[in-house]
């Protein structure tokens, strides 16, 4: 078992070949994604519940289980039906199943490698957050209680998944292309749609 907050990552081979992943998404855990440097504000990220229900769900909408980040380098998919998703109130589970055509691939066996030697331990979603004239709530920024701490919170409410991906480090943004601003709104009416994160 690979576990590192907010997930879980099993590995399993069994004799024809298959290699089958189960990983746990876990909701409500915050990532510290940037202690602030010297002079700047912490900034953490949380998923609430079901973020990701919406992609899940969609009949048009495949999501990956890649190596890194990296559409070249697919090990599982949600619409050739070996990547599946089960969801409970605290997590998303995926449940992915390798072919043995798939695993001996370059990828497949220097993915499987880095999990087996426990170097390759992070599971990482690639996302965006949905347009604000159709999900005006996707996410909300505040400030993290005082007697915590100084930080920035995002919380994402819902989130179009494209993918997870195995990475060295679980750390959801670094492998993502995305423009992040973390302004405070100061009211909801005046909070810039601009200034939301982006893929």
């Amino acid at each position: 078992m690979l576990t590192g907050a907010p997930f879980e990552l099993e590995v399993r081979r069994d004799r024809s070949g298959e290699t089958r992943l189960r990983g746990v998404f876990n909701y409500n855990t915050r990532a510290v994604l940037s202690d602030g440097g010297r002079t700047g504000r912490p900034r953490k990220e949380e998923f609430a519940p079901g973020a990701f229900d919406y992609s899940i769900d969609s009949p048009d909408q495949d999501i990956l289980l890649l190596v890194g980040h990296s559409f070249d380098r697919p090990l599982a998919s949600k619409f050739n039906e070996s990547l599946t998703f089960e969801r409970t109130a605290k997590s998303l589970i995926l449940n992915a199943v390798i072919p043995a055509m798939v695993a001996n691939t370059t990828h497949g066996r220097d993915a499987l490698a880095l999990l087996g030697s426990g170097l390759a331990v992070g599971l990482s979603p690639g996302f965006r957050i949905p347009p604000e004239q159709t999900v005006p709530d996707a996410e909300e920024i505040f400030e993290e209680d005082p007697a915590e701490g100084r930080a920035i919170i995002r919380r994402i409410k819902q989130a179009i998944l494209y993918e997870f991906s195995i990475v060295t480090k679980p750390a959801y943004p670094d492998a993502t292309v995305e423009q992040r601003n973390w302004q405070l709104p100061k009211t909801e009416k005046q909070y810039n749609p601009l200034n939301r994160w982006r893929l």
